[in-house]
């Protein structure tokens, strides 16, 4: 995968619930993955996405001492609960957070997924979408994330409240 130009990311050591764990404990979670990825492949990921989507102030700047930019999603596909091909397609083209800049969630041992990415691709697609690597999407330096996973420039919250 690696080889073929995907992002490698961190998404911890033993998928615990990070906002459970003191900013040791994440550490930990982060970086015993990253050693065994750097040992892999000889590479230092930099991209943190947090177990079951939560974070806190702590498992956030754990991952910014760990050198990692955090990232979140906005669109989840609901692969995990195994609905159908259909369910699938239709939860990630007709999903009401779907826009420019948009992170879809699918895992990577899911049942319908590998039947209907096909047909999500091109449906993103014909949408006018393009699919790019994350670490091309996301945002870096000063940035918030909203409580639906979407990043957003500090500088561009200063300008509508001023």
């Amino acid at each position: 995968m690696y080889e073929s130009g995907h992002d490698i990311g961190n998404h911890s050591n033993t998928h615990p619930h990070g906002s459970q764990l003191s900013l040791e404990q994440n550490k930990s979670e982060i970086m015993g993955v990253h050693n065994k990825i750097k040992d892999l492949l000889g590479i230092d990921m930099e991209l943190y996405r947090p177990p079951y989507g939560e974070y806190n102030e702590t498992v956030l700047n754990a991952a910014k001492e760990c050198g990692y930019h955090s990232i979140q999603w906005d669109v989840d596909s609901l692969d995990w609960k195994e609905l159908g091909v259909d369910n699938e397609i239709k939860q990630v083209l007709e999903h009401k957070h779907l826009g420019p800049g948009s992170i879809v969630l699918f895992h990577n041992d899911t049942k319908y997924t590998p039947l209907c990415l096909d047909s999500i691709i091109k449906g993103l697609k014909e949408k006018g979408y393009e699919i790019v690597p994350i670490s091309e999407l996301i945002l870096r330096g000063d940035y918030y994330m909203d409580h639906e996973g979407r990043q957003f420039l500090k500088e561009d919250a200063n300008e509508t409240t001023s």
